[in-house]
């Protein structure tokens, strides 16, 4: 379980377990009291929702030049392209 915290724009992401009734955050931080938080359940117990694992999901699924990681400047800059 993640829960998100927002105070004053910025965002912080808590891990936590639901116990009895209530969500125990994880380390030292307790937000002040009144915090509005915003709480992401995954799926399942075996589910990952970190960001690293969203990103592998979507590897391969571009479409782009095969030359894209050696000639990336001139993708991105239009700088010559490498030998």
């Amino acid at each position: 379980m993640r829960i998100i915290i927002r105070i004053e724009r910025t965002y912080m992401v808590v891990s936590g377990k639901f116990q009895n009734g209530v969500v125990v955050l994880k380390g030292d931080y307790t937000p002040p009291e009144g915090t509005d938080v915003e709480v992401v359940v995954p799926d399942s117990e075996e589910s990952d929702p970190s960001f690293w694992n969203d990103l592998l999901k979507l590897a391969g699924t571009v479409d782009g030049p095969s030359d894209a990681s050696k000639n990336l400047d001139h993708y991105l800059y239009g700088l010559p392209k490498r030998p």
